[in-house]
């Protein structure tokens, strides 16, 4: 018996070079493991604790994103949500949906602040049998329960063919300003808005990092205009850094040119009141997905239910035209 095990071992050491380990569990090949994400499932009669992994506090964004999931959750008796801030650092986002699968949480919610190095520890995550719903910002691979957030490659497409057919008809040089280089939306939504240009006069001269933030949003803004002060428009990918590009422009002097952001947040701060104001040409509306969250949550955890592995959410375009009934209508939710 001693020499069979010891036989095994050797072939275990062996393969361990071309394999991670003598095995070919999921964790070690990197796939998600087969799960049913009612598993949880307790009915109304349960008590039920979620983690909700947010990237930072720092945009509005995902201020109204936590706010949302905790108005919604609310509603839910059943419902106790812990929620965690990384703070744009993704080791520290790692540690807090470690701390949750430690704390045996019923459900995970994240918003990845970059996707590859949170893919790891949500399939962990997930692999462990925690339903695992992922917001807006994507990570690699299948091994999530339900993704949830508007299609940024089409909202980048619809910003670039309003650039195309209405703010600069004749053509024209910009400048983009780029979300979170290692985020999702950023390249789905650089991705889409070159889609929308195609065939146009409309020409990229620059693009910068501006982190999502109003401030960093400013300071790119700032030096893009000394290297291309014949440019007349900006793409932001959403509003703060729309708003802080707006800043600089206006320091600059620069007064005619034209702002296009994302987002659309129905607070007094937010860009469709930046686009009542005249500030910004037109946002386009990216739900939280927050609301969406908690029922997707209730779906899995009180009502057995499976759910969709993708939830698409819808988006507008918000101009002056249609910026106050939007803003009401998005406040009665």
């Amino acid at each position: 018996m001693y020499r069979t095990k010891s036989l095994v071992a050797l072939t275990c050491a062996v393969v361990a070079f071309a394999a991670a380990g003598c095995g070919t569990t999921s964790e070690n090949t990197g796939a998600a493991q087969q799960q049913d994400p009612t598993a949880n499932c307790k009915g109304p009669d349960g008590k039920y604790t979620i983690g909700m992994s947010q990237a930072n506090l720092a945009e509005p964004y995902r201020v109204r994103m936590d706010d949302d999931i905790r108005k919604a959750a609310e509603k839910v008796p059943q419902f106790e949500v812990q929620f965690a801030d990384a703070a744009k650092d993704n080791s520290q986002q790692v540690s807090d949906v470690e701390n949750f699968i430690t704390k045996q949480v019923d459900l995970l919610m994240i918003s990845p602040n970059e996707a590859a190095p949170l893919t790891d520890v949500v399939r962990k995550a997930y692999n462990e049998g925690i339903p695992v719903v992922v917001l807006d910002r994507k990570v690699n691979g299948e091994a999530y329960t339900s993704h949830i957030g508007a299609d940024n490659v089409d909202i980048g497409r619809r910003a670039g063919q309003y650039f195309k057919d209405t703010l600069l008809p004749q053509g024209g040089k910009i400048v983009q300003i780029k979300g979170l280089s290692g985020s999702t939306p950023a390249a789905e939504r650089e991705k889409g808005f070159k889609e929308g240009i195609r065939g146009s006069g409309v020409e990229i001269a620059a693009t910068a990092d501006g982190e999502w933030e109003r401030t960093v949003g400013q300071q790119k803004m700032d030096a893009l205009l000394k290297s291309h002060p014949d440019v007349q428009a900006v793409y932001s990918q959403n509003d703060p850094m729309a708003e802080g590009a707006w800043l600089a422009a206006q320091s600059a002097g620069k007064k005619d040119l034209k702002f296009v952001g994302i987002d659309g947040l129905p607070i007094p701060s937010g860009g469709i009141k930046a686009v009542e104001a005249g500030r910004l040409s037109a946002t386009f509306v990216y739900p939280t997905g927050g609301k969406e969250a908690v029922e997707t949550a209730k779906k899995l955890l009180i009502d057995c239910q499976k759910v969709p592995k993708t939830q698409t959410l819808q988006t507008e375009r918000v101009t002056q035209d249609n910026a106050a009934e939007v803003y009401a209508r998005l406040n009665q939710r």
